[in-house]
């Protein structure tokens, strides 16, 4: 898949109001500082498309990038940012589940864990949730620069291991080393390759 274009479409604090153009969409979730915008400006090309910023828990809102006109990358708010009020987790938690509960275009999620750190209790919820509801997902491991290139692979196998997964449903990305992308590109491909394939079916029908 060759991305061409990206741009931002909306930022809404209310699941109430997502968009109804009847996109796909992909959803980027993950901890706070796990690198959610550096990977969507990696993989769109764009570097100031989403903002990003060293102090975690920026993303505050849902936010929407439309891509190639054909499908929508959604921003998801960080969870397990430490220095936040326990109403703000509670709202952002709010804000991801009614997401999460309330579109109708969503198709594929990509979760985003550090390759230096293990699996949280709260990537593990998230990966039980997308279970429980039957959402697809690939487990994006992210800044596979910080460590060396002989143990990315053995710190892959013990992350995709602790969340009982197989290496086979992750991808490594590094915008630094220019890792990952065509990979995650090819993945996407498939998620809208599968959803036009589901929506002609059920036109059929």
């Amino acid at each position: 898949m060759i991305l061409k274009k990206a741009i931002f479409q909306t930022s809404i604090a209310n699941p109430e109001r997502l968009p109804r153009d009847g996109l796909p969409e992909i959803a980027v979730v993950g901890k706070s500082n796990v690198g959610k915008s550096s990977f969507i400006n990696y993989l769109t090309g764009n570097s100031r498309l989403a903002k990003t910023s060293k102090e975690p828990g920026r993303t505050r809102l849902i936010n929407f990038f439309i891509c190639n006109d054909i499908f929508a990358l959604v921003d998801l708010p960080g969870y397990g940012f430490a220095r936040v009020s326990d109403a703000e987790k509670k709202r952002w938690a709010s804000l991801i589940e009614g997401y999460f509960r309330l579109s109708m275009s969503l198709t594929h999620v990509f979760l985003l864990i550090d390759i230096r750190r293990d699996p949280s209790d709260d990537d593990k919820v998230m990966i039980n949730y997308l279970y429980h509801y039957h959402i697809p997902f690939t487990l994006i491991i992210t800044k596979s620069d910080k460590i060396g290139k002989t143990l990315r692979q053995r710190r892959a196998k013990e992350i995709a291991n602790q969340l009982s997964l197989g290496v086979d449903n992750l991808v490594m990305v590094s915008s630094k080393e220019f890792i990952g992308r065509e990979e995650v590109l090819n993945v996407i491909e498939g998620v809208l390759e599968n959803a036009k394939a589901h929506q002609d079916g059920s036109n059929l029908s």
